[in-house]
């Protein structure tokens, strides 16, 4: 069973730590460098506990941990949005489960609205999981450079 938690203010620790080792994985994709404490910079870290707007969700399976997501309301593309994927990450163990795509469906029907997600082409996996979960939504397709790609849809 598949649910997903918003992350409290007591769990601030846990979501820095797993999105740490996240960013560390997509350094395959982006060239994001350490600091001088071995952590990668994310600006915004602190707006999801301020801001009413951002959304952070753990993903369990069963009774275990399996990933997180966060939610913003700024669009890549300069257009009005109500929700945008900021981070989505299913760990490894519990990848080709099928727990990415029912979290990522849980999440949308949750915020009906106008969404963007972003995915960097050379990320097969996320490639396919986004275009997957949106393909009933019709998306338009953006591409934002030589990789990255936006999918612009609606699900109300």
């Amino acid at each position: 069973m598949i649910t997903l938690k918003p992350v409290t203010q007591n769990e601030k620790e846990l979501l820095w730590n797993i999105n740490q080792k996240y960013l560390y994985e997509m350094t395959k994709y982006y060239p994001d460098e350490m600091d001088e404490n071995g952590n990668y910079h994310y600006g915004y870290f602190e707006a999801y506990f301020t801001e009413p707007a951002r959304k952070a969700y753990l993903i369990y399976s069963g009774q275990n941990l399996a990933g997180f997501a966060m939610l913003n309301p700024h669009s890549y593309i300069g257009h009005k949005v109500d929700f945008v994927i900021a981070e989505f990450c299913v760990f490894p163990a519990y990848r080709r489960q099928h727990i990415a795509q029912k979290a990522s469906e849980f999440i949308l029907k949750k915020h009906p609205g106008k969404w963007e997600i972003k995915f960097n082409g050379n990320n097969l996996g996320a490639k396919k999981l986004w275009e997957k979960v949106t393909q009933k939504y019709n998306p338009a397709v953006h591409h934002i450079n030589d990789d990255e790609t936006v999918l612009e849809f609606s699900n109300c």
